[in-house]
């Protein structure tokens, strides 16, 4: 019996499905965001991603995290954030310098910025312990590679981008981000023009060991 055939009983239904869910996460690649083009998720797609997002391991449902999208309406406005971020690091920028970097903004047809809550906005209710960072940023990986794993199942392509703008006070105005939160990276998703050949993944007797 191959790996994806199914006998109906629970053990091969069982079999068969985590086959699947490992093939997806090994065949999930990145592909810059150079190479994704329309069309992106349509909005039931999208909803689809950000269910796959909430399904993540979140310790008393505090929601470490959020997501913002920028719609291709407001893309100019990300390109003035990315212009003002270099010329913040570098007055003497050159104006290709500037455009290539106003250029990033316009790549990826769906475009979002994945943002870290590290201390929640109200205390937490008594008795209620409060999640320290490391849980939360593992909250926001999981809702992140979700993400990844389902748009990659629907047929796209994404990849997630950050740079020196990332922690810029021009890209912290623009999303209006508190004081309590982190913005982590952009995740891009679109149609893929081109791929690269798949890597090899590490053996697992690289990073697996025995107490």
């Amino acid at each position: 019996m191959s790996p994806f055939e199914d006998d109906g009983s629970p053990a091969a239904t069982a079999e068969n499905a985590a086959a699947w869910a490992l093939t997806l996460i090994q065949t999930r690649q990145t592909v810059l965001p150079r190479r994704l083009v329309a069309p992106g998720p349509d909005a039931a797609q999208q909803r689809t991603l950000f269910e796959a997002a909430a399904a993540a391991p979140d310790h008393e449902q505090r929601l470490p995290w959020r997501f913002i999208v920028v719609p291709s309406a407001k893309r100019e406005l990300l390109a003035d954030a990315f212009a003002r971020a270099l010329l913040e690091r570098d007055a003497n920028a050159l104006p290709a310098q500037v455009e290539a970097a106003r250029e990033k903004a316009q790549r990826a047809p769906f475009v979002l910025l994945a943002v870290a809550r590290l201390v929640d906005e109200t205390a937490p209710a008594e008795g209620v312990a409060d999640v320290p960072p490391p849980e939360r940023w593992v909250s926001l990986g999981c809702a992140i590679q979700n993400m990844l794993l389902v748009a990659h199942a629907m047929g796209f392509g994404a990849a997630l981008t950050s740079g020196q703008a990332i922690a810029s006070p021009a890209l912290r105005e623009l999303f209006a981000l508190t004081p309590a939160e982190q913005p982590v990276c952009f995740v891009n998703v679109g149609s893929v023009t081109q791929r690269r050949p798949m890597r090899l993944r590490p053996d697992p007797t690289r990073f697996v060991s025995t107490l």
